[in-house]
């Protein structure tokens, strides 16, 4: 899905504004003897975009089922049921929290995604 917010963006932004697109990587008001390093900072940026909504989508994933797998693993490896049933009621707690976690994460996603379809679109000046 990121890969698809990153593509989406950068053809849109060069639909948009063309080859103007590309001024996205020169901020305005930069020393020339230091355009050569923002430019390459700016790519560096543009590019792990994806990577990094990717990386934080996968990690609140795998941390909230590793969560509930352990916490599982306790549950039934207590043997017998205890009183009132607390354990398997943290259980439908934590998993509470994981869905509530997974819609903000899903939030922060599309907030970013579309920020990002803003900077392709409204070409900022730095």
């Amino acid at each position: 899905m990121a890969m698809v917010v990153f593509l989406g963006v950068t053809v849109i932004g060069f639909v948009r504004n063309g080859a103007g697109f590309l001024r996205l990587f020169v901020p305005a008001g930069v020393p020339i003897f230091l355009l050569p390093l923002i430019v390459i900072i700016e790519i560096i940026s543009y590019l792990t975009r994806p990577l990094s909504l990717a990386i934080r989508l996968f990690a609140n994933m795998m941390a909230g089922h590793t969560m509930l797998k352990v916490f599982a693993t306790f549950v039934v490896s207590l043997g017998h049921p205890s009183p009132a049933g607390r354990p398997l009621a943290f259980i439908v707690a934590l998993t509470g929290l994981e869905l509530l976690i997974a819609f903000l994460q899903a939030y922060v996603f599309a907030i970013l995604s579309c920020i990002y379809l803003n900077d392709a679109l409204n070409q900022p000046h730095h």
